[in-house]
């Protein structure tokens, strides 16, 4: 009896062994595919966990200048430009206006800067996403942005036509248009019209301002541009009515 209840006991210690082995073995699997999946509705994930263990090491200071945006601002060293400014760059590739909605509180809104410098809208014009999509997700990044630091400004840097995608220039420059009219229409925004200063005499753009793998982000010269059109609100923010 006393054998039969101890052979009893091991083989169900037995059994709970393998039951928690074999739940230890799906669940693995089942981490992975929750992980895959979720890189694979967020491809951008990765880039701003990257960010988060950066931060970890060094957390920026608050209230400085935040540039954010797709991978026109993710390709730009910001120290060739601005040196020793401490700006930040949060900048990650091929993002559209709605991931940078998605990602504002994770990569804006915790660094309590007194200035973000906003690129986006070349990934959606280039996906088909409508002006008024743009706009109303551009709204939404605003929003999000000044429920928790209202007297944040942003500078919004128009949607650059490219050789790369330069059947696309109607378009850009319909949704550059509604973008400078909601900006008009509110306070702490302002436009920078980066857009026919990258054209030439034949009114296409210029081959020297753009990279030559691709010839879809800015060249150092493009970025030059870029940068002195930027330094009037990079120094003095205040902006009590939107630039035309």
């Amino acid at each position: 009896m006393r054998f039969s209840i101890l052979r009893s006991s091991i083989f169900a210690a037995g059994a709970l062994a393998l039951a928690l082995t074999t739940t230890t073995a799906i669940q693995a699997p089942k981490a992975h595919a929750a992980a895959a999946a979720a890189q694979a509705a967020n491809p951008f994930e990765s880039e701003i966990v990257a960010f988060e263990e950066a931060d970890k090491k060094q957390m920026p200071a608050a209230g400085g200048v935040l540039f954010y945006g797709s991978s026109s601002f993710k390709t730009w060293d910001l120290e060739e430009n601005f040196p020793k400014r401490g700006y930040i760059n949060r900048g990650f590739g091929g993002s559209t206006m709605a991931d940078a909605v998605y990602y504002a509180e994770r990569a804006v809104v915790k660094y309590k800067p007194r200035l973000v410098v906003l690129y986006e809208g070349d990934n959606d014009v280039n996906a088909g996403v409508p002006a008024e999509t743009i706009v109303a997700q551009l709204d939404k990044f605003v929003r999000i942005l000044h429920a928790k630091s209202p007297q944040t400004k942003v500078v919004f840097v128009a949607i650059k036509p490219s050789i790369a995608r330069w059947s696309l220039v109607d378009r850009v420059r319909g949704a550059n248009e509604q973008v400078k009219d909601y900006i008009n229409r509110n306070e702490n925004i302002a436009y920078v019209d980066a857009d026919y200063v990258f054209m030439g005499w034949d009114h296409k753009p210029r081959p020297e301002l753009y990279d030559p793998k691709g010839l879809l982000h800015p060249s150092a010269e493009g970025k030059k541009i870029w940068a002195a059109m930027l330094e009037p609100w990079l120094k003095d923010p205040s902006m009590k009515t939107a630039s035309k």
